[in-house]
């Protein structure tokens, strides 16, 4: 299960480790925190399909769900909204308050209560979410992290939300990094060492950039074959991404050959899990995960096959 914010938000962190596992006979399932009804248009060349609108929540909504529904085909995944509305990222100094009712502004308990009763629905072995920061400050992606490891850790307790299905305990949750200050720089010296003109060239000597603090790495998923299908989530979302802009500027080669990961931070186990070397990473959000299964149907406690997995 991959909880995130907005709808494109799961075509821009980790969708090549969703379009892997999915492939794979994974059952993954992307939920979708908001519509993402106050994006603006971030692609220059779109244009409103007919019989569309985008100046209300409600068109914009409209539009971004048929957006959603095109990005989860491409990556193969199951797709379910939460149903929240977005709040906007707020800009000024000082910044404006937010809109009332949007997501950030939900009690937590009211907000997680949703998501925890798809966890138990779905029953995920493994969940990925954003790290305490959202991956970066917008009130929907800090209020993401925290309704996931509210369902994280609720969610298998039969004293907390009684009325929302019956209890199950995911067994790992993980942090997405999406876009690591190593990813991009490695990036960065492939992309000048073949003559070619880096996107990231300012941003990493920037200050800003410097002072990004680099939170842990514990997990690199091989992910390189899947780029195509990435590529063809992130166009779905015409309204807001470029299909000339950023996330294409990099050669899929030169990306392939430098950086064919998607990385994660493993945030919470409930399993006991083989001891790492220094220096030393997992390669699959799954680790430990088959033979805690393994384990517990031989004990006779676990209504699932040996190798059937949930994301």
């Amino acid at each position: 299960m991959a909880v995130h914010a907005h709808p494109d938000d799961e075509s821009s962190k980790g969708a090549a480790t969703t379009a892997r596992y999915a492939a794979e006979g994974v059952e993954v399932l992307v939920v979708t925190c908001t519509g993402g009804e106050r994006g603006d248009i971030l692609n220059p060349s779109y244009v409103v399909p007919e019989g569309h609108e985008f100046d209300s929540l409600e068109g914009r909504n409209a539009v971004r769900r048929e957006e959603m529904a095109r990005s989860a085909a491409a990556l193969g995944v199951r797709h379910r909204w939460l149903g929240f509305v977005d709040s906007g990222l707020p800009e000024g100094d000082p910044l404006p308050p937010l809109p009332e009712g949007c997501f950030a502004l939900v009690p937590l308990e009211e907000a997680s209560e949703p998501l925890v009763r798809l966890v138990r629905e779905f029953r995920p072995h493994v969940m990925t979410t954003y790290d305490p920061s959202g991956g970066y400050p917008h009130p929907d992606h800090i209020k993401c992290h925290e309704v996931s490891a509210e369902a994280f850790a609720a969610a298998g307790d039969p004293a907390r939300y009684p009325g929302a299905g019956d209890p199950w305990e995911p067994m790992k949750l993980y942090y997405n990094h999406g876009f690591s200050m190593e990813s991009l720089r490695a990036v960065h010296e492939a992309m000048e060492g073949a003559g070619l003109e880096s996107p990231f060239g300012d941003w990493i000597e920037s200050r800003a950039a410097r002072e990004i603090p680099e939170r842990e790495v514990t997990t690199y998923v091989p992910v390189s074959d899947y780029f195509s299908r990435r590529d063809d989530a992130l166009r779905a979302h015409a309204s807001q991404i470029d299909p000339d802009g950023f996330f294409f500027a990099v050669p899929r080669d030169i990306e392939a050959e430098v950086w064919p990961w998607d990385e994660y931070e493993l945030a919470e186990s409930n399993i006991p899990l083989p001891a790492r070397a220094a220096g030393e990473h997992e390669d699959d959000l799954f680790v430990g995960v088959r033979e805690a299964l393994g384990a517990r149907s031989g004990a006779g406690d676990d209504g699932r096959e040996h190798a059937e997995v949930n994301a």
